[in-house]
């Protein structure tokens, strides 16, 4: 197999990375809409998978047809997490025969991606959306921290904005702030790919530890539906974004972070708090 297979299929299993489903946003149903792991043929993101795999060695990936197991309901199962994924998908670590020395998984997630269904936002409303103050919150500029009173939250969240830092969050118009929200609030997230030539995406994780290279192995979301792994590369049509809708319902400080491998060490992660700060 050639570096340039192994690097495509591993930007693409790197998704499924602890076999609990994927946030990508491919599903054409509307923000937040995710597949499901081990989807099946009725899934609106499979047959964008079956194209945007049949452009690659016209179609032969891993040396078949066009019509071999990669391409069809098993190769799509197996690369969104479901139940025939091998173990490595499931909480392991990825074999270093796939990524190679010098392959960057969220370069290769990103261009796969990029022409992927869903929500898409203009340059201009990424700007706007990412210094846009939230209703219901207060800003403290000072302590660079975005604090929430309603018990209904919606915010945005721009990875990699424009004239801002690289691999960063802007949020409010600050960056990486901290978030603090009441317990028993229901958040919504939306998040806007702003960068160029990467993958990002979005999770809020219990974990402290933000020195995993590839967090998508070891940061599991804190709550149900607080994960979107990834969002490809801005196109013609405009920046992918995608939206989190989850309630936190247990008091304590998380971490919201970038789960592209190598991003959040690089500082792509703030803290996520619920209830009173400390």
């Amino acid at each position: 197999m050639t570096r340039k297979r192994i690097g495509v299929l591993a930007g693409v299993a790197v998704i499924a990375a602890a076999g609990i489903g994927v946030g990508v946003a491919v599903a054409g149903s509307g923000p937040g809409s995710h597949p499901a792991a081990g989807g099946t043929t009725a899934d609106p993101g499979y047959s964008w998978y079956q194209s945007m795999m049949g452009r690659y060695s016209g179609g032969s990936m891993m040396g078949g047809s066009s019509g071999n197991w990669m391409m069809g309901q098993g190769g799509y199962q197996w690369m969104t997490g479901g139940t025939s994924a091998p173990g490595w998908m499931q909480g392991g670590s990825l074999p270093s025969s796939m990524m190679g020395a010098t392959t960057d998984p969220g370069t290769i997630m990103g261009q796969l991606w990029a022409t992927a269904p869903g929500p898409r936002v203009s340059a201009a409303q990424a700007i706007r959306l990412g210094n846009q103050i939230p209703d219901g919150a207060s800003i403290n500029r000072a302590r660079n921290a975005v604090t929430f009173a309603t018990a209904s939250i919606h915010l945005v969240a721009v990875a990699s904005p424009a004239g801002g830092p690289d691999e960063t969050f802007r949020i409010a118009g600050l960056t990486n702030p901290t978030l603090i929200v009441p317990t028993g609030s229901q958040v919504s997230i939306e998040v806007i790919n702003a960068d160029p030539d990467t993958a990002h995406g979005l999770v809020i994780t219990a974990s402290q530890a933000t020195i995993s290279w590839m967090p998508m192995m070891t940061a599991r979301p804190a709550f149900t539906g607080s994960a979107m792994w990834f969002l490809g590369n801005p196109s013609a049509a405009g920046m992918h974004a995608g939206t989190l809708t989850f309630a936190v319902t247990t008091p304590g400080t998380y971490r919201y972070l970038c789960p592209v491998p190598g991003h959040a060490q690089d500082g792509m992660t703030g803290t996520f708090t619920v209830g009173s700060p400390s």
